[in-house]
């Protein structure tokens, strides 16, 4: 937060004593598809993936998280609607949650409360059109090469399936991109 906004310690401490810290398994599902969801997570540690399941049961991965971000269902949270998403650990991850009745304290409480929530929400409608262009005019190469500047180190923490899901490529075009990337000079 203090990389954000400007919040004095007392303010921190009010805002953060409504919280809690939860430790989540590797695996475990934090937000589901069908419910409305009523948290907004800031990851201590660990890694979050965001994914939809189609119509044929198969998983796309939207989006990860890495330490030190905020992640939720943004758009279910702030309609009240049921998500579509589903929101996973990919490993040990320790979680501040922070509930709807938290974040509401946050906007009306702390003196720069509006002004964090607007830049964590222009943060994110940046981070999706941004991806949304790369998916359009970018190639697969491109986005494979620029994937660790937006996720350091997400080649040794998550499974390759889900980085080619995320990329829209398919684990063997993942594989080839990756061989032709070993045989570089």
């Amino acid at each position: 937060m203090r990389q954000m906004i400007e919040v004095g310690e007392e303010e921190l401490d009010n805002f953060l004593k409504r919280a809690r810290i939860v430790d989540f398994d590797k695996k475990e599902i934090l937000s589901a598809p069908d419910k409305i969801p009523h948290d907004i997570f800031f990851i201590n540690k660990g890694l979050i993936r965001v994914f939809i399941t189609d119509s044929a049961g198969t998983e796309h991965s939207i989006h990860f998280a890495l330490e030190n971000q905020f992640i939720a269902d943004y758009s279910s949270f702030i309609q009240q609607s049921p998500s579509l998403y589903s929101l996973q650990t990919l490993e040990e991850t320790q979680v501040v949650v922070l509930p709807r009745a938290v974040i509401e304290w946050g906007y009306n409480n702390l003196a720069e409360g509006q002004k964090l929530g607007r830049l964590i929400a222009e943060y994110y409608f940046m981070y999706q059109d941004h991806r949304i262009k790369n998916s359009y005019i970018r190639t697969p190469k491109q986005r494979y090469d620029s994937i660790a500047e937006v996720f350091p180190n997400i080649h040794n923490r998550v499974p390759q399936h889900m980085i080619a899901s995320y990329l829209g490529i398919t684990p063997i075009h993942l594989s080839r991109l990756k061989k032709a990337e070993m045989g570089k000079p």
